[in-house]
């Protein structure tokens, strides 16, 4: 039961995560911001209009934001909150959503494909060479984890970690995964210092680029499964920084929660005091996550 909390929680809080972010940002800047609840006002606002389609789009078009969003959506089956096990929780689930993550992103790609626009293309040749750099530093901190913990399934992972490893046993280990999950948490959701999701200028803009063309509910869609693929990556990180088990699981969940949303006013904090790296720094980045999570694999073999 307390696992179907978790995915409700996600479903319903996963906007509200942004909103903390904006509004972090917003007070580095000495303003007052958008209110917290913004990106639901725009959601309404967006799923009340109708949706406009080129010409020279085709099926891939129109299908790219509904698959998105289904696979984030089967994502949150698998992962583990709070130290709750997740809903669909077996051995290899950690594969079930690099896959999941794969095909939103493969299907976000071949729908800015499909337009013909060449800054979409632009947009998601470089999603694309990222996602590829950040997806091993991802599934080898997932290995080293697996290898600690002797289970391939994510809740056996985070299942018995304790706040006192952190700085104990396996401390290295963790601190050396977490960092590595930091750089891909924001590299998977265009932040800063990999990308700006406030730029409106096609020539550096990487995520945002890919949806110039959606509007409607369909690009409610993409708002929408971004705001959850930011809870799930977070979730993998709040595991190792917030691993709470009181014995009781509500207890653990909102220690989780509160996690969650330190980890939002973390990144505005992050993307209020750091420039947006050159293009070419970018891989450099992702690169060295990699090796964090190679290192800490090593480890846990020794």
């Amino acid at each position: 039961m307390i696992s179907i909390i978790h995915i409700l929680f996600a479903v319903l809080l996963a906007p509200l995560a942004l909103g903390v972010i904006n509004r972090t940002k917003a007070i580095f800047a000495g303003r007052r911001g958008q209110p917290l609840l913004q990106l639901y006002w725009d959601l309404f606002k967006l799923l009340r209009k109708g949706a406009v389609y080129s010409r020279t789009t085709t099926w891939v078009f129109s299908a790219g934001p509904l698959v998105s969003l289904a696979a984030v959506l089967t994502s949150l089956l698998v992962v583990p909150f709070g130290g709750v096990r997740a809903l669909l929780a077996f051995p290899g689930d950690l594969l079930l959503l690099a896959y999941l993550l794969g095909l939103m992103r493969f299907f976000t790609v071949i729908a800015a494909l499909d337009t013909g626009s060449s800054f979409e293309g632009m947009g998601a040749s470089r999603e694309v060479t990222f996602s590829a750099l950040a997806e091993p530093a991802l599934l080898l901190g997932l290995a080293a984890m697996g290898r600690r913990a002797g289970s391939l399934s994510l809740s056996g992972m985070y299942s018995g970690m304790m706040p006192s490893d952190l700085v104990h046993h396996g401390g290295p280990v963790l601190i050396l995964v977490a960092a590595a999950f930091l750089v891909v948490f924001l590299a998977e959701n265009a932040r800063i210092p990999i990308d700006d999701p406030d730029t409106h200028l096609e020539l550096t803009m990487i995520h945002e680029v890919m949806a110039l063309d959606h509007g409607g509910p369909d690009f409610a869609f993409i708002q929408y499964a971004a705001a959850l693929k930011m809870w799930v990556l977070g979730a993998l990180l709040i595991g190792i920084l917030v691993p709470m088990h009181t014995g009781l699981p509500p207890l653990d969940v909102v220690a989780a929660l509160i996690g969650m949303f330190l980890l939002a006013a973390a990144t505005g904090v992050i993307e209020s005091t750091m420039a947006r790296l050159r293009i070419l720094r970018v891989p450099q980045l992702l690169v060295a996550a990699s090796v964090l999570s190679m290192l800490a694999l090593v480890l846990v073999l020794d």
